[in-house]
């Protein structure tokens, strides 16, 4: 059997400064942007640049419940791990453009990471794996 995640969710306030952020800021690919007039929607996917792997979803909240998990689905713990070619590279990069580290980066065994926030502080993980990581052999 074969399987994989696909696609994540992420509770968002709009469209158009979300695609913004991810697109402008962290250079993710905006792999469709479709009008879903009968549900008063559109369909945002992006992804990291030359991914092959999951993709997020910005789901816009559409009921009063749903605003207050915008930038807290996970109850401040971190969200999203984004690995990188080249962790130096892009920390400097994003850095410059004024996206919030909450952790300087740190050398362990099995990686360099840092970790920021999104437009509205869900946390990820900026994180470049080292060669012999699991997950980094597959």
């Amino acid at each position: 059997m074969k399987q994989n995640i696909v696609r994540i969710a992420l509770v968002v306030k709009g469209y158009d400064e979300d695609i913004n952020f991810y697109v402008n800021k962290l250079k993710f690919e905006l792999i469709e942007d479709t009008c879903q007039p009968e549900q008063d929607k559109r369909w945002v996917v992006v992804a990291p640049p030359n991914s092959h792997g999951v993709t997020l979803l910005l789901a816009k909240a559409s009921k009063s419940e749903q605003h207050g998990f915008i930038g807290n689905q996970t109850g401040d713990r971190v969200f999203l791990f984004l690995n990188t070619d080249d962790f130096w590279r892009d920390f400097e990069r994003m850095k410059s453009i004024g996206i919030n580290f909450v952790r300087e980066p740190a050398e362990q065994d099995y990686e360099t990471v840092a970790v920021f926030e999104d437009l509205y502080g869900n946390l990820w993980d900026l994180l470049q794996l080292n060669p012999d990581h699991p997950i980094a052999k597959r």
